[in-house]
């Protein structure tokens, strides 16, 4: 008896796996295991390190959300996750994604500084008419 895992992002499906063994995530009170008959649960997930394993253990980095486990269904939502073939590929993979929002959040804070100096610019000059 194996599992079936859906993992979901808000606007796409990033993975359907079938013949799932086990399954490890992490939630606030500590990192659990899923076999397959473990009795269903709900539990909300914190960002870390989701592992399942098939004919062999796969590690994908995720933002927090939600897991339901419903018979052999295991259905997860998160924000956001990234696989990758290692834990060492996986941290590559992760700080780069980090320095990339990093750099957007600078440009969007550029950005609205510049937005914010034109309104109150705009707004000094209509109230000396």
């Amino acid at each position: 008896m194996m599992m079936h895992l859906t993992l979901l992002l808000p606007f796409r499906v990033f993975g359907d796996i079938q013949n799932v063994k086990r399954i490890v995530v992490e939630t606030r009170k500590g990192a659990f295991g899923l076999l397959p008959q473990r009795l269903d649960c709900v539990a909300a997930l914190v960002p870390g390190i989701f592992t399942y394993e098939t004919d062999r253990e796969y590690f994908i980095a995720v933002d927090e959300g939600v897991m339901v486990k419903a018979g052999q269904e295991v259905l997860v939502s998160v924000r956001n996750a990234i696989q990758g073939a290692s834990l060492d590929e996986l941290q590559d993979s992760v700080e780069k994604q980090f320095k990339q929002l990093d750099e957007d959040e600078k440009n969007i804070r550029s950005v609205m500084a510049r937005m914010e100096g034109g309104f109150l610019l705009s707004l000094e000059k209509f109230r000396q008419q």
